[in-house]
């Protein structure tokens, strides 16, 4: 009769320790976005082309390349994700380009900044010091400013990569540990879910 009983009780008890687990392992994201040291880098969703139309403006979207429905579905299902892991609210920069902008408004994690500091220098790669210069100040600023607050910026692979020396998909996430001048010292990629 007491075997009975206890087998019940220790089915409940491993999916309780099974499902506390999982709850410590989707923290750790959450954990380190929160500890003064991380920033989460994230390249736009996906938006279907190459490099930008011969004389796009930044200021009309219309002439830029832009989120495809696939784009703007996987930028919202990065957004839940990201509630799932902890993260329900972060201070949210974007490059000014529309398709990092709208990725980010789609994550849905609070108000969008843009900074000219995460704009693609793409069409001139000789900005690449400086713009990654100037990432590395903005981050050392906003950590400052907000030290136990998670802080996500959308970007641009070329971003990514000047900064992390990493090449990331459409949508895929980087969470980069920075010294106190907003440098990177290591990373960890995550993949678009």
């Amino acid at each position: 009769m007491m075997i009975k009983f206890l087998s019940p009780l220790l089915i409940a008890l491993t999916t309780l320790i099974g499902a506390h687990s999982s709850a410590l392992a989707q923290t750790e994201l959450a954990n380190a976005m929160q500890d003064g040291q991380h920033v989460l880098l994230m390249r736009h969703a996906d938006a279907p082309g190459y490099g930008d139309p011969a004389g796009y403006q930044l200021t009309q979207c219309s002439t830029q390349r832009n989120l495809g429905e696939a784009g703007k579905r996987q930028a919202q299902l990065t957004g839940e994700w990201l509630a799932k892991q902890g993260i329900t609210k972060a201070q949210v920069y974007s490059s000014p380009w529309c398709r990092c902008f709208d990725t980010a408004i789609l994550l849905n994690k609070g108000a969008v900044t843009k900074e000219a500091a995460l704009g693609s220098f793409f069409d001139d790669m000789s900005q690449a010091k400086k713009q990654t210069d100037d990432l590395a100040n903005l981050i050392r600023d906003e950590r400052i400013k907000y030290p136990k607050v998670p802080i996500i910026m959308v970007t641009h692979h070329v971003n990514i990569q000047s900064f992390t020396g990493k090449v990331l998909n459409s949508g895929d996430m980087i969470l980069v540990k920075v010294n106190s001048s907003g440098q990177a010292l290591s990373h960890k990629l995550y993949p678009s879910p």
